[in-house]
């Protein structure tokens, strides 16, 4: 292999064509592209004029065994990203899923063991928000202790507005069958990996879910979840694709600070000096009254800082395809191994199967169970087979 990764982007839609834009224009100096693949007659047209030394294929199997590359995105609907990471790997040719890593674990769990299989390859997940530095400072404060236990998380998400004709635009979209489901399997995946990946996996979710609250979808488009971390430790989720105001707003509590990330630009970091349940039993009745008049100074107990950094368009991609191009050429660690996928799926599921049963449902909740309540859904739509 050259210095250079060939890449193979499946799917020339609007990420495809946005990777394909990163490499050509030079933000992933490491990487080409080896050929493209789309089974739209329109878009290999499109692919054909805009890159024209780039060989065009309506078949991904056929370019997988062409030569032409030594890695690939799929850039496909969420059902297919375990069945062509599969097919990938099967002809030794790494593989960077998008997100989500698919719509059930079952399929997931299926990928994630066949590239377990396959450790000389390359396998990763196109969690951009992990190339946040943002993010990344953030799960370094929380990791090292620096607000100390984890006592609550609360993220509410519902910048997502998406109207009526969003929906209308591909018979596909908002669908059990062809998308897998609403705002979780479509914008919140990112979000539901970073809490988990900043504040570790819960043990249990109760979640109500409403379908077609606001819009005309068979799928979610609200959604409020309670986790139990299995410690006293709890958080929530909410998010939605109807607020045309909208609210990012991400808070982590510790026993020794706090953390809220306002519009996931802007980090407020506040570190008391003691844990919180010391600073409260050092406290006398002199204190006490000076609370309650407005006198106490707080500032003599903790610490703010501000945390932000510039966000450039397109960057966080561009870094996760460097990144992903630099672990086949030297082995550099990956910033979202693709085996990660699974968690954020099982999330998703959990919420899922909660507001399905009405009953609070674990994380290790019942795979079969799951998916055969997914398939009376995709039943009932009529418009797709059945998964297995």
């Amino acid at each position: 292999m050259s210095n250079k990764v060939r890449l193979g982007i499946i799917g020339l839609g609007q990420q495809g064509g946005a990777y394909a834009k990163f490499i050509t224009s030079g933000l992933v100096p490491n990487m080409v592209i080896g050929a493209i693949t789309d089974i739209d007659p329109a878009k290999r047209e499109l692919a054909t004029e805009t890159y024209p030394d780039v060989k065009v294929y309506d078949d991904y199997l056929t370019m997988l065994d062409s030569g032409d590359v030594d890695a690939v995105v799929t850039c496909v609907p969420h059902y297919l990203h375990p069945e062509m990471g599969m097919e990938t790997l099967k002809r030794n040719i790494h593989a960077l899923v998008e997100k989500p890593a698919g719509v059930y674990t079952k399929q997931v769990a299926e990928l994630n063991a066949f590239a377990a299989s396959k450790p000389e390859l390359s396998f990763a997940i196109m969690f951009n928000q992990r190339n946040n530095p943002l993010y990344q400072r953030l799960k370094e404060i929380v990791d090292n202790g620096e607000i100390g236990n984890i006592l609550r998380t609360n993220w509410i998400i519902t910048n997502w507005w998406r109207p009526q004709g969003y929906y209308n635009s591909s018979e596909w979209r908002a669908t059990w069958g062809g998308e897998g489901g609403g705002v979780l399997v479509n914008q919140a995946p990112h979000q539901l990996d970073l809490w988990q990946w900043i504040c570790g996996v819960p043990k249990s979710v109760f979640a109500k879910v409403s379908y077609g609250f606001r819009r005309d979808i068979a799928v979610e488009d609200e959604v409020t979840a309670l986790v139990d971390y299995g410690n006293g430790a709890t958080g929530t989720f909410v998010t939605a694709t109807h607020d045309m105001i909208g609210t990012d707003r991400f808070e982590i509590l510790g026993d020794q600070g706090k953390i809220v990330v306002e519009g996931s630009k802007t980090a407020t970091v506040t570190r008391l000096k003691k844990k919180e349940r010391e600073i409260s039993e050092s406290m006398g009745l002199d204190d006490v009254r000076k609370l309650f008049m407005g006198q106490l100074d707080m500032d003599e107990y903790r610490s703010t800082e501000i945390v932000e950094f510039e966000s450039v368009w397109g960057a966080q991609h561009a870094g996760v395809l460097e990144n992903f191009a630099a672990n086949i050429l030297d082995g550099t660690p990956l910033l979202a191994p693709g085996s990660d996928g699974i968690k954020g799926v099982r999330l998703a599921n959990a919420i899922h199967l909660s507001s399905w049963k009405g009953e609070e449902v674990g994380l290790d909740f019942d795979e079969d169970e799951f998916l055969r309540l997914l398939n009376d859904r995709i039943r009932e739509e009529g418009k797709y087979a059945e998964r297995a």
